[in-house]
């Protein structure tokens, strides 16, 4: 009975990430992005937050839409909870801008709760996320939430040289103005290279407002364990 109620339990998160595709109409030409993220550990309960992205308006990596820098610091509770604090710098490009310099120039402080959780073998992440925004130096406050699911696909468990289902769908919330700021849906194939390292391909649907649009997407996560140099 219990793994019955597992079972239809995963089949109601399947169906809540798949529903916006029935809701979102309206989508222009397919982008790309291309990503890195890395937690590197420096002690037992610090880590530092790595980020980096290359968004184009394209599938070919020819017109630059954004790019994003990330950098922050982690306090982990314990390997299920942790919070982060940081700064991050997105420079965004108009299409078939000259590109240099940026349309707009966004300053952007953040803080984060990640809460880790399992129902059988698959991983829930919930991320919180708060931001302080200065976009071209007008200031703006935005909420997101984000809930990711890991799911071992080639083996009972995610672990070295093993293949994983990743899907994610996030919510974005304004503070004033409009409301609603946008929806991120997301689902990819994954290769776990290492314990520390995995890659993945998969497909991004982006709403904002009335205007909906794909982004093929490339992620790169390394995470590193720099305590071991001071040893």
């Amino acid at each position: 009975m219990i793994k019955i109620i597992k079972k239809y339990q995963l089949l109601f998160f399947i169906h809540i990430f798949l529903l916006p595709i029935s809701i979102f109409s309206q989508q222009g030409e397919t982008g790309n992005w291309v990503m890195y993220s890395g937690l590197n550990k420096v002690s037992n309960t610090l880590s530092i937050h790595t980020e980096f992205q290359y968004r184009n308006h394209t599938l070919a990596s020819i017109n630059t839409e954004q790019l994003l820098l990330r950098l922050g610091l982690n306090y982990h509770f314990s390997k299920k909870a942790f919070v982060s604090a940081g700064y991050a710098f997105i420079p965004s490009y108009e299409f078939e801008s000259e590109q240099i310099p940026p349309e707009t120039e966004e300053h952007r402080i953040w803080q984060q709760f990640i809460l880790v959780n399992k129902l059988g073998n698959v991983k829930f992440e919930h991320r919180y996320r708060i931001e302080q925004r200065w976009v071209n130096k007008a200031y703006k406050n935005r909420f997101r939430y984000r809930v990711m699911l890991f799911i071992p696909l080639s083996k009972p468990v995610i672990k070295e040289k093993s293949i994983f289902a990743a899907l994610y769908n996030e919510v974005f919330i304004n503070s004033k103005a409009s409301f609603f700021d946008r929806n991120r849906l997301y689902g990819a194939l994954g290769y776990q290279v290492s314990k520390n390292a995995n890659i993945q391909t998969g497909m991004m649907y982006q709403q904002v407002s009335d205007y909906g649009k794909w982004y093929l997407q490339f992620a790169f996560v390394i995470n590193t364990d720099l305590r071991k140099q001071n040893n």
